[in-house]
């Protein structure tokens, strides 16, 4: 590898002056690594020392950034894909005099304090939360991705991975995607230090086997020596060039605990702090503590590109009308989209299905395909959410579990993402059980400070992928793929956190709740049983979380306490646990009786209302439901109102 420019002997000279002081910035960052993880009593001082010389080199000469000022738009953009490195990442913020030694050394994986064991953005230098191995780099493809096409901002983005990632599909997902978009923009830096936390790694050092998976992703490779600043610093050089038109990965082979003979190399010192009196001895044959300040250069001057957003009106639909609530939330995206130009989306190559595909005829300079790569779409979203776009990553709802990692992981980066699965639920008919969505409102229930929507129509629909745009955190969509007829003019209002009730009388005998399309089951239901003298309400709980709990307990009072939940997911964690939840909190009802309905069974192939009607969540069971409970009467024994979830 060739530098593009000579240098004459003054040049050289100064370059080699520099790099002395970057080999005492990486010594420094040595000592650091092992000072805070001794402090502390636990981390990872080797990964970090293997890592130093690398991360010298980048910050002093390579990273374009302004500490005082992390969100400035121009900024280059680090990432600690291997984020139990974290000892060396915050030496780093020492060296660069943000954080101080004080709080390395005492706020270092302690109670309350914001330099957690694993990077968060916490800190204002920290753009994504990492340490789930096999999630930085796919984060950062986002981070590109904003950053070529929408930002047209000339920022880099560098992302230190380990060898032992390199296991991870993810890791090759972001790859092949940062190929096909041809961001040069990114630069992956391995750490090949062979040793993972059991032994040795898959491939060990062996550094043309990793050459040659790259190469076949698409990007290119450049090999190294990693304690080598001199090499370091032209493979740097080279990447941000780019001379190959193709994403770089530069591939360092280094030695785990570099810097302290006694354990270099070793396997036995993974995750593990050195004792005070072996910290003493690493420190010493380091050169002792050091004080060292030094900055890089600062960013071009640059901000985000303008992106034109010609304005529209969000769909309405006719009451009545069959539509497909994945039809309407393509059709609502395409509309929020024109209003509002920091709205992007992705889809999984299932955009024809999931509709994402309007919003891409609409807008395709703000639209990402990510193909069969679930993982990487959610990263992708990850990383265009921290650069200030509202990113909507759309794939069928049985799929998104394949990425639930990088969901769980977004919420502790503190990203706003807006998820829409479609093809939930037994509904879908023939396609059989690998493409039934039954467990997707329990995993999103479970992500801290989500939003679960499940709309029955086309209008309420739309008007909740417009409160998906204004809404912080992680919020999911659920679709159906049928068409159902559209029960709310345009003028009605969906905030989240309500409810609708859709039939109700001052006498009700009985509560039925639904969400999707078992809410449309439950209408049928309280038709069957007026025609037999029962009178039942009817609540379309389309926010499931947060869920409308005020209205709940409401009914269940004015209706003895006979509460039907009827939903197309399995019975764990889902509509009817929401329901079940809410209305325990208050204190219930004395004389509660839940009869919860839901996909108890392993389904087949089958058409839509045969499935909904075998699972016993169609209209006829809900109405036996009911039957049931107001027939037998509320049978309340000494440990409280009988909680009943069998099918009828």
């Amino acid at each position: 590898m060739k530098r593009t420019t000579t240098m004459g002997p003054a040049d050289q000279d100064n370059f080699r002056e520099h790099l002395s002081r970057v080999a005492e910035l990486a010594a420094q960052l040595r000592v650091d690594s092992i000072r805070s993880s001794t402090s502390a009593g636990s981390g990872h001082p080797t990964s970090s020392m293997s890592a130093a010389d690398l991360l010298a080199v980048l910050v002093t000469r390579h990273l374009r950034y302004d500490w005082d000022n992390p969100d400035l738009d121009a900024n280059d953009h680090l990432i600690f894909s291997k984020g139990h490195a974290s000892p060396l990442l915050y030496s780093v913020f020492k060296a660069v005099g943000v954080v101080s030694d004080e709080e390395l050394m005492t706020g270092y994986r302690r109670f309350g304090q914001r330099l957690q064991g694993h990077p968060t953005p916490v800190l204002p230098w920290v753009d994504v939360a990492t340490g789930s191995l096999g999630q930085g780099l796919p984060d950062g493809v986002g981070v590109a991705l904003a950053g070529k096409y929408l930002d047209r901002i000339p920022y880099r983005v560098w992302v230190l991975c380990g060898d032992s990632e390199l296991a991870e599909g993810s890791i090759w997902e972001a790859l092949d995607k940062a190929s096909h978009y041809g961001l040069t923009n990114l630069t992956t830096v391995v750490d090949v230090n062979r040793l993972g936390q059991r032994g040795e790694t898959e491939l060990g050092w062996d550094m043309e086997a990793y050459a040659r998976r790259v190469r076949a992703f698409g990007a290119q490779p450049a090999i190294v020596d990693g304690h080598d600043l001199g090499m370091i610093d032209e493979a740097f050089s080279t990447a941000a060039e780019a001379p190959e038109d193709k994403p770089v990965v530069i591939l360092a082979k280094t030695v785990k605990g570099k810097g302290f003979a006694q354990i270099e190399d070793s396997p036995d010192w993974h995750g593990k702090p050195f004792p005070p009196d072996m910290a003493e001895k690493a420190i010493a044959e380091l050169g002792g503590q050091r004080t060292l300040t030094l900055r890089g250069p600062l960013p071009e001057e640059g901000s985000k590109a303008n992106i034109d957003a010609p304005g529209a009106t969000l769909p309405s639909y006719k009451t009545g009308e069959k539509v497909a609530t994945r039809k309407a939330y393509g059709d609502a995206l395409a509309a929020l989209g024109a209003n509002d130009p920091t709205v992007v989306a992705l889809d999984g190559e299932v955009s024809n299905s999931t509709h994402a595909d309007e919003f891409a005829k609409a807008f395709p300079g703000r639209y990402f395909e990510m193909y069969i790569a679930e993982q990487q779409l959610i990263a992708a979203a990850t990383g265009l959410s921290t650069r200030g776009y509202k990113a909507f990553a759309s794939t069928f709802a049985a799929f998104l579990t394949r990425a639930y990692d990088f969901i769980r992981m977004g919420s502790i980066s503190g990203v706003d993402l807006r998820l829409s699965g479609s093809h939930s639920g037994v509904e879908i008919g023939a396609d059989g059980p690998s493409q039934m969505a039954l467990e997707d409102l329990a995993i999103m229930r479970a992500v801290h400070g989500s939003t679960v929507l499940y709309p029955a129509d086309a209008t309420s629909t739309a008007a909740l992928v417009q409160s998906m745009a204004e809404t912080s955190g992680i919020s999911y969509l659920r679709t159906t793929r049928g068409a159902y007829p559209v029960l709310y003019s345009p003028a009605e209002q969906f905030p989240v956190g309500g409810s609708k009730l859709l039939r109700s009388s001052a006498n009700d005998d009985v509560t039925l709740i639904g969400a999707g399309v078992t809410l449309h089951e439950a209408l049928k239901a309280a038709e069957i049983l007026s025609e037999e003298g029962i009178r039942a309400r009817v609540i379309d709980c389309y926010s499931i979380k947060p869920i409308d709990a005020e209205t709940l307990l409401t009914a269940a009072g004015e209706t003895q306490g006979r509460v039907i939940v009827a939903e197309d997911h399995h019975p764990e964690g889902g509509l009817g646990s929401a329901v079940k939840d809410a209305l325990l909190m208050a204190p219930p009802p004395s004389d509660l009786s839940i009869a919860h309905l839901a996909v108890r069974g392993m389904p087949g192939s089958g058409t839509g209302q045969e499935l909904l009607a075998w699972a016993g969540v169609d209209a006829q069971h809900i109405a036996e439901a009911a039957r049931h409970l107001v027939k037998a009467g509320i049978l309340v024994g000494p440990d409280g109102p009988a909680l009943t979830d069998q099918k009828p």
